[in-house]
């Protein structure tokens, strides 16, 4: 570590949050935050990054224009676990290192899950809304407890989802690309093929990356799969699932109900989507649990010393 290092931090939660701010001062003495509290896009970004030698990023976009123009930048420490806003192969065209810790806000996101879960199948939203506008009518739902989930993407916040389950002793349904058989097995749940899992789950809940390979991965087709009463929760990734057959299905009540913290565009402008009385919408705060937000800033703090450039995310 060279304490001489400028590091600029882009983030404006990390820019805000004083705990994180000090631990990060302790270790260099020239820091650059994001105080404006700006969104950092194109040219701005450049701008702010320029003349320093590390930074913290969160959900800026570091593609090839961005970093081509940074020749000074050295390293990055990523704040959050997502890696689709920055460009593996620019980042290893022009030399630069990573510092990324996965899985570090998976309870975070994990009990967010479950509260979706919960809220949905017992109508929370729906029901508020009607007390709110002079209604007052008893909505008749269901428990979590026993109920199949299905969750799609079995990595760090998958695994975490499977514990908190068992208190509801639920029968748990997995779709990964990745092995992961002795999980499976010694924690009782089933692997199977992705439209398997969206005939038979309940609950579906999405937890992969967003990449080449998941972009619009639940598609109108795969999303007529689902159960009348199932409920569809994302908090993983916008750009995973197609919101305009989506929100045609939930008018339908062709699919009981979904629960969105991410989407393909953010904020969301589909008012239409947002304001259906079975939909639930959060502004992506998955990883905006307290304890999340000082283990995320704390790895992207390490991140700046410990890197690499990043080969082993092929």
């Amino acid at each position: 570590m060279n304490t001489e290092d400028r590091v600029a931090v882009c983030s404006r939660s990390f820019s805000s949050n004083p705990v994180l701010r000090a631990e990060l001062l302790e270790r260099y003495q020239q820091v650059t935050f994001n105080d404006a509290g700006h969104q950092l896009v194109g040219d701005s970004l450049v701008q702010f990054l320029s003349g320093h030698d590390k930074a913290i990023t969160a959900l800026e976009t570091l593609d090839d224009y961005v970093l081509s123009r940074l020749p000074q930048l050295k390293a990055i420490g990523k704040y959050g676990v997502g890696l689709d806003m920055i460009d593996m192969t620019a980042m290893r065209a022009h030399g630069k290192r990573l510092g990324w810790t996965g899985g570090v806000n998976r309870r975070s996101v994990s009990e967010l899950v479950i509260s979706f879960a919960i809220a949905m199948l017992r109508h929370v939203p729906a029901a508020n809304r009607e007390v709110l506008s002079g209604t007052w009518r008893q909505h008749v739902g269901g428990h979590l407890s026993g109920r199949t989930v299905g969750i799609v993407g079995c990595g760090h916040v998958g695994k975490d989802l499977v514990q908190l389950l068992r208190a509801f002793e639920c029968p748990v349904l997995v779709n990964d690309i990745r092995d992961y058989s002795d999980f499976y097995k010694s924690n009782g749940i089933e692997a199977t093929g992705l439209e398997d899992l969206l005939a038979r789950s309940d609950v579906v809940t999405l937890h992969v990356p967003l990449d080449a390979s998941t972009r619009g991965m639940l598609n109108a087709e795969r999303l007529m799969l689902m159960k009348p009463g199932a409920v569809l929760i994302n908090a993983a990734r916008g750009g995973l699932v197609d919101e305009v057959f989506l929100k045609q299905m939930l008018r339908d009540k062709r699919i009981a109900a979904a629960a969105f913290d991410v989407f393909a565009v953010e904020p969301p402008q589909d008012q239409e989507l947002l304001l259906l009385p079975n939909f639930l919408v959060t502004p992506h705060i998955g990883g905006s649990a307290q304890e999340a937000i000082l283990a995320m800033g704390r790895a992207a703090i390490q991140g700046l010393d410990e890197n690499v450039v990043p080969d082993f995310l092929e």
